[in-house]
């Protein structure tokens, strides 16, 4: 008798040894984007509940936000895939220090917050200019800095960078 033995996919790494691939709480596939998802999913449903509700009452209004929330998270879905924070952080890691503001005792461990959070603040608000929200992200700043050393006059140069960057090549994908 021959023992039939199911072929099963590749489990995901342990939690542990987890690299920071924004794998997605339930199914544990690489390329989550929750901020994304929870974005498109309100906007859509504030918009499209507003503009049913209008025509159809209370009861239309909350069908229109149910169907516009799972068009907006579909659709935020996209766009925060678009920008992979993981391979933002790849990127950054291996040229941070040819970069004219790093020096050459400066860590990875200081600019990598800087970068991650141009990139992050970037996904909420890529329809803006990076002045346009300067002063949100410098007020955050202390909180999103972890162990970084960074002030934000310094920070302030690797959030930009990382913002221009995803938005260039954002602009590439268009």
């Amino acid at each position: 008798m021959t023992k039939i033995i199911p072929l099963d996919p590749v489990p995901a790494p342990p939690r542990e040894a987890d690299t920071g691939a924004n794998r997605d709480p339930l199914s544990g596939e690489v390329g989550a984007h929750p901020v994304g998802v929870g974005i498109g999913a309100a906007a859509g449903g504030m918009a499209f509940g507003a503009a049913v509700g209008t025509v159809a009452g209370p009861l239309g209004m909350a069908v229109g936000a149910l169907v516009g929330a799972v068009a907006g998270g579909l659709a935020g879905k996209g766009v925060a895939e678009a920008i992979d924070p993981t391979a933002e952080d790849a990127y950054w890691r291996a040229n941070y220090a040819s970069r004219a503001y790093a020096t050459p005792r400066d860590s990875y461990d200081d600019w990598g917050p800087a970068y991650a959070y141009g990139v992050a603040h970037y996904n909420r608000n890529a329809s803006k200019n990076f002045e346009d929200v300067e002063g949100e992200l410098e007020r955050g700043w202390e909180e999103a800095r972890g162990q970084s050393s960074m002030e934000w006059t310094r920070a302030r140069l690797a959030a930009f960078d990382a913002w221009e960057r995803v938005r260039s090549t954002e602009d590439m994908r268009l």
